[in-house]
């Protein structure tokens, strides 16, 4: 989680959303996003769906079965779709979002009983850091002294 909290960081000091994520395989991460929403000018680059696609990419596959994707914010529908195709063996996450998040928050889509892959989550893993980061950019971006892009 301190590996996603730094992506995450990374992204707030260009303006995005500060989310992180990284996947790992075996111990090792092989995919490390942030936010790029606004960078790129795509609703879709999410931390997690970037992670999954440099993951995928790295280990030449698109089953992610074997792997952990660990992200700073409770996943979205976008992400936690992105993330049942992907067939990801786990998730672990850290600040709950009760305004889009899918995995026990707003709903479920992760552990929805009808989906043919179901990933193992672990929530609130350094939640209150997670979460810190998260509100501190939008009180900044409220005052007006958050960088934007």
């Amino acid at each position: 989680m301190r590996e996603a909290l730094a992506a995450a960081a990374e992204g707030a000091a260009a303006g995005e959303v500060p989310v992180g994520a990284v996947v790992m395989h075996e111990g090792t991460i092989v995919a490390r996003a942030t936010n790029r929403t606004l960078r790129d000018h795509d609703p879709t680059a999410h931390a997690e769906v970037l992670a999954l696609r440099e993951a995928a990419r790295t280990l030449r596959r698109w089953r992610l079965d074997d792997c952990t994707l660990v992200v700073t914010l409770e996943p979205c529908a976008m992400c936690a779709g992105a993330i049942v195709l992907a067939r990801v063996g786990r998730v672990v996450f850290g600040a709950w979002d009760d305004k889009a998040g899918m995995a026990g928050s707003v709903g479920d889509l992760l552990r929805h009983p009808r989906l043919n892959h179901r990933p193992e989550v672990a929530a609130g893993v350094l939640a209150d850091e997670c979460g810190a980061m998260i509100s501190g950019f939008f009180r900044a971006r409220r005052m007006g002294t958050a960088p934007t892009t």
